[in-house]
């Protein structure tokens, strides 16, 4: 596949989890092909992606892991979002969403203090994204993290 069919197919798939993720009445084979589309969408921007397609393909795959309320896999993809984020001084949106990932995953895991911790930061980290539209995105997924 050249590299021009594997962004397509990467960001075809990332559009198709989120398009299950808003799903409500997904079956449960569903919510199991739906991590296989997110973890093939995340493989495929490896080698033809940014860093920043890199931790925006780990939140999402640490994302469909909480849905699917399976903490320890959504800790290990937060974990690597963050990683990501650090390592390549990305910040602003995808920093705050890296936070956001790890909160709601500890949330889930019922580690209360690391979940209240990273919402703090992302908080804070949204407070300063200059787009109002990003920043209400973040503050609003933030919201709906049951601490």
């Amino acid at each position: 596949m050249d590299a021009a069919d594997q962004r397509r197919l990467a960001a075809t798939l990332y559009n198709h989890v989120w398009a299950m993720l808003e799903r409500a009445d997904r079956t449960e084979r569903e919510d199991e092909l739906m991590v296989h589309a997110a973890h093939t969408s995340r493989f495929l921007w490896e080698s033809v992606g940014s860093p920043v397609q890199h931790t925006r393909g780990e939140w999402q795959v640490s994302r469909v892991y909480t849905t699917v309320r399976r903490s320890e896999p959504a800790l290990h993809h937060a974990r690597r979002c963050l990683d990501i984020c650090l390592e390549n001084e990305i910040l602003g949106f995808d920093l705050a969403f890296a936070h956001e990932a790890l909160a709601r995953a500890h949330a889930l895991a019922g580690d209360r203090e690391p979940a209240a911790e990273h919402r703090l930061q992302a908080e804070r980290i949204a407070s300063r994204i200059a787009d109002i539209d990003d920043r209400q995105l973040v503050l609003g997924d933030l919201a709906s993290i049951p601490l």
